[in-house]
Order: C-alpha cells, then structure tokens, then sequence
C-alpha cells in the first residue's frame, strides 16, 4: 500500500470514529503530513479532544493532554528542574511538551506567559532550561483547542503568536443525520465496551516522514505558485483589487502564510492522491490558512464584514494566471 493509500484507509477510519467532522479530521491529517500545528475554535462537546486522541491511537507515537487553566504555570507546559539531594545537583524533568502528538485544551484560558511558553516550543521546536536545551521530537504536533473569544474568562491569542500556527480551524454543530449516527455510535461503544484501535494497524513514523517528502515533490505549474504568491500580495497591496478590500484590510498575511498556503495546498492534493498542485487545492485550503494571518480594519468590523468574507473576494478577484 502506498503512503497516500495509507493515509486515505486512515481518513477513512477516523471519519468513522469522529462523524460530522470530516473537515477536522482532514485539517488535522494535513497538518501532520505538512509539519504544521492546528488552531481549532469551537463550542464544547464537539470532538475536538477526540479527535486528536483517535489520531494518536491510529499512529505510532505518544499522546499528551494539557488541559490550560488560568493557574497554569509555564513550567507545567515545558518541565523543570528538580534538585537531587544524592547527587547534590539539578536535572532537568521533561514536562507534558515532550510528546508526539499534544492538545493544548483550551489555549486561550491560560495567561500569556504560559501561551508564549508553549508557541515557543512549536515554534523551535527546542525547550531551553538554563544554559540547557532540549529538543523535541521529529514528529512533533500540537492541536490547540479554543472556545470563541466572546465566552468568559478567556485570553485572546496575540496576532503575532496566531501566525506559528499553520491553519486555524473554525468547527460548527454536526447535521442532523450525523446526530443519529453520533447516538448509534455512543449507545454501540457503551454496550460493546470495545477498543476499535485493536484491529487497526498504525501508521508508522517513518511512512508519515515518507508522505511528507512525496509531499515535497508534488509537481505545481508557475502559474499555480504565482496564483498562490499573487493571493499573498493581495492582502498586503489590496486596493489593486478594490477599494472596499483596502477598507477592510489592516495587515495582510506574512511570508510564513505564503510557505504555510503551499506545504498545505500540496498535503491537500496528495491526500486527494493527485501527482500535481491545482488552483482548486489551493483554493481549497486558502480561508483555515489565511483566516488569523489576516487582520481587518474596525471600519470593517463596523460593517460586520468578517475575516472569512475577505478571503472570499480574493478568491473571486485574484486571477489565476
């Protein structure tokens, strides 16, 4: 079986185990396949927490939940030293950052010296102690969870920080249908009380490292890469494209958009199991990429014109060359 044929079985799976969420479980999929991190913001009780633990469960590598809380120090997030009386000096004790797969539950309940802790690590992909640094693992993945900025006792996330994670995911209530599969599903996992991991062969690391370099090879035209620049510099030069976008649009979206736009446009199109990078996967990748790297004016948020609403007049303005 070929990496994208594994990856395919292993969409299949997970969009069984997680119903009525097949955009976070493919958002989730190519973040892992194009080295990235996830922002996923949406109410409670929606399988957010589920389903990175599936993910986990389904791939070789280990799981660890940090649930943030406003008491929460950064040292609980990176580890500490601790002082040995037998030795008569410190050592270093790894904390939870220190795992392949990590939920940071509800990110934007802890104070900012614990976010600055965690986004450090992501972005480093080193936890320095001291004169001491430790790196993290290769494969190394963190799904932050958020519930919107309007609900009490929250931190906003600097827009600064948003920009180290490479797609931000926005999650609504699942459809009716996917309701009566979601009761079918708990009323059978209560009454089988059985681990569906136990007849599934996980993915090693070493055939996601795979996929990530077939990734990088994926053929994409210069018309589609200028397409993709071109988008980018959209948002920074936007009354080329309109009056009211120039209205709208206070910063556009950094080089770091730009790379995050193309590693995910080419894991969206080898997860399609194509050979070649279309203006359609771009497309389709473009507003959970775009989405917290775009800051709109106060004048637009006067007009309830929304980030989203920005991203889809440039799709329409931005000519594919």
């Amino acid at each position: 079986m070929t990496s994208s044929s594994a990856f395919k079985e292993l969409n299949h799976s997970l969009s069984q185990a997680i119903i009525g969420q097949h955009h976070l479980v493919e958002r989730l999929l190519i973040a892992l396949l194009a080295d990235g991190h996830l922002l996923v913001e949406g109410a409670p009780g929606l399988a957010k927490t589920k389903a990175i633990k599936e993910l986990s469960d389904r791939i070789e590598g280990n799981f660890q939940r940090i649930q943030f809380t406003p008491d929460l120090l950064p040292s609980d997030v990176t580890g500490t030293e601790i002082y040995r009386a037998e030795e008569g000096m410190f050592h270093f004790q790894k904390g939870p950052i220190f795992h392949n797969l990590i939920l940071a539950d509800e990110i934007n309940r802890a104070p900012a010296k614990v976010q600055s802790a965690l986004l450090e690590a992501m972005g480093e992909r080193q936890v320095s102690v001291g004169k001491e640094t430790f790196p993290l693992d290769k494969l190394f993945l963190v799904m932050a969870t958020q519930n919107p900025i309007e609900q009490e006792g929250t931190y906003p996330l600097p827009e600064a920080q948003l920009d180290r994670f490479l797609m931000h995911v926005k999650i609504d209530y699942p459809n009716q249908e996917s309701e009566h599969s979601i009761l079918k599903l708990a009323r059978a996992e209560q009454s089988q009380n059985t681990n569906i991991t136990e007849t599934i062969s996980k993915i090693s690391q070493q055939a996601i490292f795979d996929g990530r370099e077939e990734i990088n090879q994926l053929h994409m035209s210069d018309a589609v890469e200028d397409y993709l620049v071109h988008l980018t510099m959209a948002t920074r030069q936007p009354a080329k494209y309109g009056e009211d976008l120039a209205r709208w649009i206070d910063f556009g979206v950094s080089p770091r958009g730009t790379i995050s736009l193309d590693r995910c446009a080419r894991a969206y199109a080898w997860l399609q199991q194509k050979d070649f990078v279309s203006p359609d996967d771009v497309r389709a990748v473009l507003h959970d990429v775009y989405r917290h790297r775009i800051l709109i004016t106060f004048e637009a948020e006067a007009e309830g014109i929304t980030t989203d609403q920005v991203i889809n007049e440039l799709i329409h303005r931005v000519p594919v060359a």
